[in-house]
Parts: structure tokens; C-alpha cells; sequence
């Protein structure tokens, strides 16, 4: 077993257990919306690229509502077929998983009729992160493939802040995040540019 599957394991158990012993009024107070700094670089008109949750990961429901409702358009995942390459769909409807329908990795995505995007900006899943950008996934390498195909593209991850880590293994193909948002902070790799630091 690899350092980075060792990691990967322990990660989710943190997760989840941080996220099992959370209040539910606590947890249905985080990520309402995205903070000001990170709001104010994504244009009106913007598409966003989210990512549908799974029960522990930080939550994009309410970002999904915020952003629609002030002029943005929101894109998931999407993929044909296990292996792939991943693509972004319109989510039409983030209010409900009406028009979803379950992809090839047991997540839900917008159906096969659905427009494809592509996204300007795109929040990122993760299982841990760094202060500095670094992120480790969950091993498929969809997003830093996309991201790598992509250049220019905001890469923003939602994270619990249990889930920082000093350091993290990386590879060549491993691809930064500009920013990392979680309850508490708001964190910007210092190479991103100027995104203001403020409480998430």
C-alpha cells in the first residue's frame, strides 16, 4: 500500500468523522455562499463547474443556489462511461437533483441531453489539502487532467478544515489549487494572484 492510499484512507475517516459529530444546525450553516473575495472574481454570466457531494464531503448545494441566482451558470461533472474523459453539463435546476441522473462513478450528473460547458471557474473535491494549494484527490486524476487540458481556469476547492495538512505527497501531474475554502479560512497559494484573505 502506497504512501498516498495510506493517506487517502485515513483521510476519510477523519472526514468522516468530523463531519458525523458536527451539530446539524451547525451543518446546515456552512458554505451558504461563497465568500466576498472569491464571489467578486467570478463574473456574471460565469459558468461554474460544482461538484455533487457525496455525505461527506463539504457541501455545494447552497453555493449551486447563490451563484444561480445572481447570474451565473452552474456545470457538473460528467462522464459517458467509466474511463472517460470528464467533461462539465448544465445542472438546470440546482434547487432539486430533478434532471440528475447516476454516472458510472456513483455520483449524480446532469443527463446525456444536457448542454455541455465549460466551466471558467471550477470548485474542486478533495480529501486534503495544503495552506499553500497542494491537493489530494481521490485517485482518478479527472480534475487534474482537466485542469492540465484547461490552463486558465480558477481551481477552487471546499475542504472541512480538518482536512489540512502540512505537507502532501505530490507528482509531477498533480495539479494546485488557487484557493482552498472551508468555515473558518479562506487560504490562496501565494502564485494565484490576488484573491483577499477574509473568513469564509
Amino acid at each position: 500500500m502506497d504512501e498516498k492510499h495510506r493517506l487517502r484512507a485515513r483521510l476519510r475517516q477523519l472526514r468522516r468523522d468530523h463531519v458525523a459529530a458536527l451539530p446539524r444546525q451547525t451543518r446546515a450553516l456552512v458554505f451558504m455562499r461563497p465568500p466576498g473575495a472569491i464571489a467578486s472574481v467570478i463574473p456574471e454570466g460565469a459558468v461554474v463547474g460544482l461538484y455533487h457531494p457525496t455525505a461527506d464531503e463539504a457541501p455545494t448545494r447552497s453555493y449551486a443556489k447563490w451563484l444561480s441566482e445572481n447570474g451565473r451558470r452552474i456545470a457538473l461533472p460528467w462522464f459517458g462511461s467509466r474511463g472517460q474523459t470528464m467533461g462539465f453539463r448544465h445542472w438546470r435546476d440546482p434547487y432539486a437533483d430533478e434532471g440528475l441522473q447516476q454516472g458510472p462513478y456513483n455520483t449524480l450528473q446532469p443527463s446525456a441531453d444536457a448542454e455541455t460547458l465549460l466551466p471558467e471557474v471550477v470548485f474542486v473535491p478533495l480529501l486534503g489539502f495544503t495552506a499553500s494549494g497542494g491537493r489530494l484527490g481521490q485517485g482518478g486524476g479527472h480534475y487534474d487532467r482537466w485542469l492540465a487540458a484547461h490552463p486558465g481556469v480558477l481551481a477552487l476547492g471546499l475542504a472541512w478544515d480538518c482536512q489540512l495538512l502540512d505537507t502532501l505527497p505530490t507528482e509531477s501531474h498533480d495539479h494546485p489549487l488557487d484557493a482552498v475554502i472551508t468555515p473558518t479560512r479562506l487560504y490562496q497559494r501565494p502564485e494565484a494572484g490576488e484573491i483577499a484573505k477574509e473568513t469564509a
